[in-house]
């Protein structure tokens, strides 16, 4: 009797983490357009570090032992059936939907080889090197990291974060000590805010490119700068769902699913990561674990069982590092109250490893000791 046939669209954390634990009771295949695994969470310290590059990107030549990787993109999906850009339709007995969200540079990367991606790196840091002043739009988890990797490499850049909100950190609900603490410790570099109100307009320019510009904010603040970064916009790549599975992406790209994960209607269809409509913060560790959940109940109906592992969604938590030796955390203690731990812990937790050590196990590679 033949295997039962897992097609996992989309490599970043979710999917690679399903693919892996499908891998030994199905026949996997993993639709993924580019060659190298992203590690997103150490992005922004690659932005800054050219040694961390080999612990971000990763081959996913080892991934599967069973298992094989298609480098295509999904033009077309249904149910039963994933349509790549080859031309090649994939036919699915389970199918699992984790292409996650699209993001400005550097947090994510558009281009699907990595020498390219690398290139993109390499004028970057040239830029920062030449460069006086940086503008980040964007108050949140990402622009806030990215202030304190910059900061941490480039003391000398005049940094400033602009956000329409009051404060940093109002799309979550932080503790006021948690935004206190990291705006404290990015004041003490010497970056300034520009918060309570927009841009007026954004710069001619793309993100990440060395050209002096001037924009005002609607308040009229006026902001000099060489160069800027985006760090909100995140949008679900949902767009290659067609046929029985078009009406299942909600007006903003999301896809709606069961506490169980797999799509509303469709009990052999799951979708993880980014592009559910869980109400929690899209991150690794929430990507990861519906993962796990998804792929529990895709093991229950291959073994005739019905799917009864849930995913609940946890409380706000963060670690957010700012630079290998900053940062700041929400975490849940033993009692079930959130409580905020300061730079050492922040550190020792995810900034001076970002995760990359866990990620080079997972895909077979030995990342590089960063200086």
């Amino acid at each position: 009797m033949a295997e039962p046939r897992v097609v996992v669209v989309g490599g970043g954390y979710a999917g690679a983490t399903i693919a892996t634990s499908l891998d030994a009771v199905a026949d996997v295949t993993l639709v993924e357009p580019k060659d190298s695994f992203v590690h997103a969470t150490g992005a922004l310290r690659a932005a800054v570090d050219v040694a961390w590059e080999d612990r971000v990107f990763f081959p996913y030549d080892h991934l599967l032992a069973r298992g094989r990787v298609v480098h295509a993109y999904a033009q077309a999906v249904t149910s039963t059936q994933v349509r790549v850009s080859a031309g090649r339709v994939v036919d699915a007995d389970y199918l699992v939907l984790a292409t996650g969200t699209a993001y400005p540079f550097p947090a994510k990367f558009i281009e699907s080889d990595v020498l390219v991606a690398k290139a993109r790196l390499v004028r970057l840091r040239e830029a920062l090197r030449g460069a006086r002043s940086v503008m980040i739009v964007g108050a949140g988890p990402v622009g806030l990291e990215l202030a304190g990797e910059l900061s941490s490499a480039f003391p000398a850049i005049d940094l400033v974060i602009v956000d329409q909100a009051e404060d940093v950190l109002t799309t979550g609900d932080y503790l006021p000590v948690l935004r206190s603490t990291i705006r404290s410790q990015l004041e003490a570099r010497g970056v300034s805010f520009a918060l309570g109100s927009p841009l007026g307009y954004l710069p001619p320019v793309d993100v990440g490119v060395f050209a002096p510009f001037t924009v005002h904010t609607r308040a009229g603040r006026r902001i000099d700068a060489d160069l800027w970064f985006r760090c909100y916009g995140n949008q679900p790549v949902t767009d290659y769902l067609v046929g029985d599975l078009a009406g299942a992406r909600l007006p903003d790209g999301r896809v709606a699913v069961a506490p169980t994960l797999n799509l509303r209607g469709f009990p052999s269809v799951f979708a993880i990561g980014d592009i559910t409509d869980v109400p929690e913060s899209k991150r690794a560790s929430a990507a990861i674990a519906h993962a796990h959940v998804a792929a529990a109940n895709i093991r229950a109906l291959i073994e005739g069982g019905e799917p009864v592992t849930v995913h609940e969604p946890a409380a706000e938590l963060v670690v957010l590092p700012l630079g290998p030796d900053g940062g700041a955390s929400q975490l849940l203690g033993p009692d079930g109250t959130r409580h905020v731990l300061g730079a050492s812990e922040t550190s020792a937790m995810k900034g001076a490893d970002l995760y990359s050590t866990a990620m080079a196990e997972l895909f077979g590679a030995v990342p590089r000791a960063a200086d």
